[in-house]
């Protein structure tokens, strides 16, 4: 999905738009997978019980299963889907929450510095942890930046106006219209 136009200043354009790496889904994952294979067990072992218990004790393993199911599933996936992580010509922009929003801007001309963190695990998937650096406030960490070393770049470049290749490797410059 992309980043509402609407909501961009003149001439700004996004230039990485990226939810968390879908690593952060991997455990919520496990434990749809844990919670549903519980469940059949248990509603296996139901299945011999007398017909009156039986039925409360279905509804009851139905019942904790789908709260345990929005709990550790539902929630973790629309908390990945709903919080989004925009670089623009202009600023860093991120965004998350359905109910409570958040969000932070910061003008690429506060940007002091920039760094990236990633250990084995992130190396593998392909992601990381961006510290941005900004002139007015302690540096803000976003984990979980799917490939964060381009990322840095990007906003290095930019932030010192010097031409990148963009992901979808044009060049820069011809893209925003300088010449």
């Amino acid at each position: 999905m992309a980043y509402p136009e609407g909501l961009l200043s003149e001439n700004e354009q996004v230039i990485v738009h990226s939810h968390p790496h879908f690593k952060m889904l991997i455990w919520p994952v496990f434990w749809l997978i844990v919670t549903v294979g519980a469940g059949a067990w248990l509603l296996t072992l139901v299945g011999g019980v007398t017909a009156g218990w039986g039925q409360v004790a279905e509804i009851a393993i139905g019942v904790v299963g789908i709260v345990l199911i929005c709990w550790l599933f539902l929630a973790p996936l629309i908390r990945w889907r709903t919080t989004h992580f925009i670089v623009t010509t202009d600023r860093l922009i991120t965004r998350e929450g359905v109910f409570k929003r958040v969000g932070i801007d910061i003008p690429m001309s506060r940007i002091n510095s920039v760094q990236f963190e990633h250990g084995l695990v992130d190396r593998i998937f392909g992601c990381g942890t961006l510290v941005v650096e900004s002139a007015s406030h302690e540096p803000l960490r976003f984990d979980d930046i799917p490939r964060v070393e381009r990322v840095h770049t990007v906003i290095y470049r930019e932030v010192n106006d010097n031409p990148y290749d963009d992901f979808s490797g044009e060049d820069a410059r011809r893209s925003r219209g300088r010449s």
